[in-house]
This record gives structure tokens, sequence and C-alpha cells, in this order.
């Protein structure tokens, strides 16, 4: 896929325990790829992978024809690849401010516009500590500062875990927005109705193995919930 992503045959892990067996997946530009699975299954760890976090015991990624091989997850922000960690999302010493202009040149609120308007405590809150925040108003700021970003592909792990349902819905909202001009994302999540509403297609993962793929609406919702079964 010379303008979009792909990963072929990825396996990876921590050490010599391998967790991810030979998954594969692709996004086009404007799209995006879900990543589903119960707890364990190495859907954190292939998304890790991803974004060169963990090295690939075997396997390719590509973003734009270019293989990613040998290139660190800090200099992949540069070629256009953004990522959000399921944990340690944010620096809670820091100010929400601080936090989310940390990474940029300039201060600029239009950067956050957006956010700001789905979000509205985090605007309210700029001179807060982060780490004061809830769990799910720190992935709120960590979703929003990824997002401010504007990169082409984004890896979102776990977005909406401890996020209120109305906040989800302003997430996917701001996914369609940034689709819609033309960004990837691909998104880790247990959450099958926020997948339902933001992805085009899925991968479900179980045993770090790939179990099913596909469009979403030709696998349909009955199929991956018998996946998703303890």
């Amino acid at each position: 896929m010379i303008d979009g992503f792909a990963f072929e045959q990825v396996v990876c892990g921590y050490g010599d325990t391998l967790v991810v067996r030979g998954v594969g997946g692709a996004v086009a530009p404007g799209r995006v790829l879900g990543v589903l699975g119960r707890n364990g299954v190495g859907k954190t760890t292939l998304l890790r992978a991803l974004a060169g976090f963990l090295p690939l015991a075997e396997g390719r990624v590509h973003w734009r024809g270019r293989d990613l091989a040998g290139i660190a997850a800090h200099a992949r922000l540069g070629l256009g690849i953004a990522y959000a960690p399921q944990e340690n999302v944010v620096f809670g010493e820091l100010s929400v401010a601080d936090n989310l202009w940390l990474h940029l040149p300039e201060r600029s609120r239009a950067r956050y516009a957006e956010a700001f308007a789905a979000f509205p405590l985090l605007e309210q809150r700029l001179r807060q500590r982060a780490g004061s925040l809830s769990g799910g108003e720190r992935k709120l700021l960590s979703f929003a500062r990824t997002l401010g970003l504007s990169a082409p592909l984004t890896l979102l792990d776990e977005p909406t875990e401890g996020v209120q349902p109305e906040n989800i819905e302003r997430m996917a909202g701001l996914l369609h927005q940034r689709r819609a001009a033309g960004a990837s994302f691909v998104v880790v999540e247990q959450n099958l109705s926020f997948v339902e509403a933001v992805a085009d297609e899925v991968l479900v993962l179980d045993q770090g193995r790939t179990v099913a793929a596909g469009a979403l609406a030709a696998l349909g919702r009955q199929a991956i919930e018998a996946h998703l079964a303890v």
C-alpha cells in the first residue's frame, strides 16, 4: 500500500516470550482500522511494535511505501506517525497546558480548537496539574494532545478506557472529522460500540493471532462478539 500503512506477518513480544504471532493488516488514507480482542491477547503489544517501541522478531511495517525497520519510535513522528499509549498517558507533574504544548514550538490555541470545543474541561483546567485529573480526564488529555499533532497516521491504544459515554461520542466525532480530511487511524479497543462508530475494517486477536479480519459491516457484530466472549 504505497500511500497508506501496512504491516505483514508481525511477530513480536518481550525477550524470549512471543506475544503476537504473524499478524497483518492495512489502513488506507481516510480509513480507520479497529483492533479488537479480550484482555491479554496481544493488542497493546502489537500497537507498541507498530509504533516502534518494540522490535519485530519477524515481519515488516510499511508507511507510505517505506519500510520502517530500524527507525526509532521518536523518529516516526517526523514521518507523520503519532501514538497514544494505553498507560502513562500524561506527564502528571506538569500542567494540562504544558502537556498540550510541551512538544510544540508555539502555544497556539487554534491547534486545539476542535478538542476544546468537544471537551471544554480541558480548556478550563489548563493551569491544573495533569496528575490531579481523573483517569478518564487524563485519557481525554492524551487524546487531544495526540490529535493536536495532526499526523497523517495516528495509533490509539484504548482511547476510551475510563471515559464517560458522552465524551466517547465526542471522540468519535473528532475522529470522523480527521478521517474526512484524509487522516488514518489504527485504534486498539475493547469498546465494540466505539469501534463500530469509527472503524471501516477490524482485526480481532486471540492468543496473539488473527481470528477474524475484514470489513466491519461484512463480519457483523454477532460474529465479533463471539470472539470477544470470555
